[in-house]
């Protein structure tokens, strides 16, 4: 049953950045207006910066969109949905050290800026569910209920441009082709190289280690190889051979610490990133205890990363701390 009018509390939300997925954080928090009612909450966004406020966008109307962020100051929350690095650290830094809470989306920023953010996870203070694989929770279960249960491995498709790029070269396109086509259908950036260089792989990576492996496993340290170097023979190759090129990200032991690598892999067709994951992001875990598990869905998309975002929000109100690495 919904909180009646007088038990409703206020609760303000700022929003940095108004791309496809900030608009859809702001269509999906209008939508499920009834779960917020059922909290006793009423959302109110104070305001979302843009840099330019008087273009077009599909937001609900009256969104405060503006330049200043001098709402922060007025906000009990913000969603950061920016993307880079340097400008949403300026921005969220101080408002972290007063202790109040972030959602982010932004993988790179938590991959290369963890001394700066590593505290306030620690203290629960970020909630970034959607950094990694988007609206499919793998970074919940991992600061969770596999806690009990001793890591050994993962492997992961974390790139739906390069998971696009190489099932269209299966097709018989080339890379360059392959690419271009991607780039019109607004998969890749441009340039496209965080994405094809395996870049934004390794950000995602390097979250996830500091769930099962170290929680201060550096960025530095996950090695790096993309797919530019793909050719249609290697890819007809694998096929003959009954597998398939997969731009994979690997966590394991090896020797006398972890291994993170990000590399094009040629896999069995029954392997889990091939079939769970055959258009779409996947992630196999092992552990000792809960033996292997598959996680596998989408990985990108406003709406998609919207719902994680969303959600890490709900977690907040109820009560849950944000997503906390290894001590």
């Amino acid at each position: 049953m919904s909180a009646t009018v007088t038990s409703m509390r206020t609760v303000t939300v700022g929003l940095l950045g108004c791309g496809t997925v900030g608009q859809n954080v702001l269509q999906l928090l209008k939508r499920r207006q009834n779960i917020f009612d059922d909290l006793g909450v009423r959302i109110e966004v104070t305001g979302v910066l843009v840099r330019d406020a008087g273009r077009e966008r599909n937001v609900p109307e009256g969104t405060p969109l503006t330049a200043d962020p001098a709402f922060l100051q007025e906000s009990s929350v913000v969603i950061e949905a920016l993307g880079g690095v340097e400008q949403p650290l300026a921005l969220l830094l101080p408002y972290l050290r007063s202790g109040r809470p972030v959602i982010t989306a932004n993988k790179a920023l938590l991959a290369e800026r963890w001394d700066d953010l590593r505290e306030h996870a620690l203290a629960g203070r970020l909630y970034y569910e959607a950094s990694v694989m988007a609206g499919t929770p793998v970074i919940g279960p991992m600061s969770t209920v596999l806690r009990a249960s001793t890591f050994t491995r993962l492997q992961a498709v974390l790139n739906g441009t390069c998971n696009h790029i190489l099932t269209q070269m299966e097709g018989g396109q080339s890379y360059a082709q392959a690419l271009a086509e991607a780039q019109a259908l607004g998969y890749a950036e441009d340039p496209p190289t965080l994405d094809v260089g395996g870049f934004d792989t390794a950000h995602k990576l390097t979250v996830l280690a500091r769930f099962c492996a170290d929680g201060n496993f550096p960025y530095g340290d996950v090695q790096v190889s993309g797919i530019e170097g793909v050719t249609l023979e290697d890819v007809a190759q694998a096929r003959a051979a009954g597998e398939r090129i997969k731009l994979v990200a690997e966590l394991c032991c090896g020797g006398e610490g972890w291994r993170a690598t990000v590399s094009p892999q040629r896999l069995p067709t029954t392997h889990p990133l091939c079939s769970e994951g055959a258009s779409r992001n996947a992630l196999v875990y092992e552990g000792e205890e809960c033996g292997t598990l598959i996680f596998a869905g989408g990985g990108a998309g406003g709406m998609v990363t919207a719902s994680a975002m969303v959600g890490d929000l709900l977690d907040w109100l109820i009560g849950f701390p944000g997503h906390v690495p290894l001590h």
